[in-house]
């Protein structure tokens, strides 16, 4: 079995006393000293330090029009007319149509820069090696750190370093100039928070953290509250809400594939995609809240009455609402907000309502 990877910030971890665990073939902090609620706590009400240098860093070289053609053969949403500079969230297609993996996507100069799954990166760059074109052959770039600050302070803390950051709105990108090295910088997260997801040369990762660190306003944060926090954004994660078993219209993310995909029909799948978008799919992705104290689990059976009628994919805690929460799959006589279910909480069954998402509203910089 390989070892687990490091980032280059894993020396400061340590040095911040983080609990570290192997994930996705990494070893990552999923706390601090201080806990996962204070970590929670510290990016919705100021602003948190994330390392998610595990996430997949991919190139698609060449014109970007022309390269925009390639990866729509993979990708349902219209990236044509995306200009550079911006990003968007998509979903990569198997050739039945299930999501292969999700995924950002920005188009730059001189080609796009994709973020992806740690766990999905190999079979991502295998997909697009045999659908892509030669001139568009991925790149998986190595040698990067992905750092994110995120929180309503978010701004503040990085403009004191890089003020160009104050000129970009949600889903812009750009390059910055950090110690003579560039840095590119995007206005977007994981945490329905606003902030910033920052790609920078592993030598710049260690003193980029560690003059955030002199900041007040920024805390250290771990998977921990990385997990509850997009949890109360009711954002999908691979593996759990989403996989190769599930359409995207299913997870409730029909809204990735534009007007002008679905009548073109030209992805992989299309047809299911197109079909499930437009009459509803058989079970629906929804949030559910939780009565008590006890959280339902990824796995636990949801019940209307007697009857099963669908599974929790995502559980938890939520801090900010102080009672549990859970994401996951209803049929769709169920899945109307307010509907009244159980769910299987070990031996007993805690009543729960559906939630309209997210559960905490998003807070991006528009």
């Amino acid at each position: 079995m390989d070892e687990p990877r490091k980032t280059a910030l894993h020396a400061w971890h340590a040095e911040q006393g983080a609990r570290l665990v192997p994930f996705a073939g990494w070893v990552l902090p999923i706390q601090y000293a201080g806990g996962i609620i204070s970590e929670h706590e510290a990016c919705r009400n100021a602003a948190a330090l994330f390392d998610v240098s595990h996430m997949g860093q991919v190139f698609v070289p060449g014109d970007p029009d022309a390269a925009a053609v390639a990866l729509e053969t993979r990708v349902p949403s219209d990236l044509r007319n995306l200009p550079v500079g911006r990003a968007k969230y998509s979903v990569l297609l198997t050739d039945e149509g299930t999501v292969a993996d999700d995924l950002m996507l920005t188009r730059v100069a001189d080609g796009w820069r994709l973020v992806v799954n740690a766990a999905r990166t190999a079979a991502d760059l295998a997909l697009l090696e045999a659908s892509l074109p030669a001139a568009h052959r991925p790149v998986l770039r190595q040698g990067r750190s992905l750092l994110a600050v995120q929180g309503p302070l978010a701004e503040r803390a990085v403009a004191a370093m890089l003020p160009e950051v104050e000129e970009l709105t949600f889903l812009d990108g750009r390059e910055c100039f950090l110690e003579g090295q560039p840095v590119f910088v995007s206005r977007l997260g994981y945490t329905g928070e606003d902030g910033f997801e920052f790609d920078l040369p592993d030598a710049l990762a260690m003193p980029f953290a560690t003059r955030l660190q002199r900041d007040t306003r920024v805390t250290p944060a771990g998977l921990g509250a990385r997990d509850s926090l997009r949890l109360e954004a009711g954002l999908c994660l691979y593996g759990h809400d989403i996989d190769t078993t599930v359409n995207p219209a299913a997870a409730g993310l029909g809204w990735v594939v534009s007007k002008r995909r679905r009548e073109a029909k030209d992805f992989p799948g299309a047809e299911a995609v197109v079909a499930e978008i437009a009459s509803g799919a058989a079970q629906r992705f929804v949030g559910m809240t939780l009565e008590g104290r006890l959280p339902a689990r990824e796995g636990a059976v949801v019940f209307a009455g007697d009857e099963a009628v669908g599974r929790v994919t995502s559980g938890g805690f939520a801090p900010s609402l102080g009672h549990p929460i859970a994401m996951g799959y209803v049929d769709a006589e169920h899945a109307t907000p307010g509907t009244a279910l159980g769910l299987q909480v070990r031996r007993h069954v805690v009543n729960a309502t559906v939630t309209k998402l997210p559960f905490v509203p998003h807070r991006y910089h528009r």
